[in-house]
């Protein structure tokens, strides 16, 4: 017989993801309170939510996620460059089959006074949505090391647009949930979004991931 909470439970949890990014989409304060916030909510989700990454033995002794502190500079309203090869990622997962991904358009941008570019993908399936993994010079010594995501438009992380642009700020930038321990497994970013530089921003590698 099925486990009807875990469903259920799993479609709450998505449900206040949703919803804390609505919050931080809403311009009723500055960029950099909007970020405070959904991080002290996130905080809030991950020690208790029963559909949090963490391990019951890793939320007995969780304090909080640790972040970089908020870099304005590092929030840029991009437009999508949409001439790219549409190709198709495939990454299979376990225990959810082959996930496909399409990618559809890139951004580009500057970043330590250098031009760099990062692949946007479609997740192919009902529904779909925008995912974007990336790796950078941070990774396996101050932040995960198979990089982070910042957008995961099915799954709610969605920062949403100014006018035609699309919101991309690495301040939300976080960690796949096999940051967190091994019963996770996550598709991690292509060579083609490795940033050459740091980017410190976002959150850092989670201390004592089982």
């Amino acid at each position: 017989m099925a486990d009807a909470s875990k469903y259920t439970d799993l479609a709450d949890y998505r449900r206040l993801v949703a919803e804390m990014y609505r919050r931080a989409r809403q311009p009723d304060l500055s960029a950099e309170v909007r970020c405070e916030r959904f991080r002290a909510e996130r905080d809030a989700l991950f020690g208790a939510h029963p559909q949090s990454a963490l391990s019951p033995e890793q939320k007995s002794a969780f304090h909080g996620l640790r972040y970089f502190d908020y870099d304005v500079s590092l929030r840029f309203g991009l437009p999508v460059d949409s001439e790219v090869d549409p190709v198709t990622w495939e990454v299979d997962l376990p225990e959810e089959g082959l996930m496909r991904l399409q990618r559809f358009g890139k951004i580009h941008f500057t970043l330590q006074a250098q031009p760099v570019t990062l692949t946007l993908f479609w997740v192919l399936g009902y529904g779909g949505g925008i995912f974007l993994p990336f790796r950078d010079a941070t990774n396996q010594n101050e932040t995960y090391g198979g990089g982070r995501y910042l957008l995961d438009t099915i799954k709610g992380a969605d920062l949403g647009r100014e006018g035609d642009d699309l919101v991309i700020d690495f301040n939300f930038a976080y960690n796949p949930s096999c940051a967190y321990n091994f019963r996770w497994v996550c598709p991690l970013a292509p060579r083609e979004n490795w940033l050459p530089v740091p980017m410190r921003a976002g959150e850092w590698a989670f201390p004592g991931a089982l």
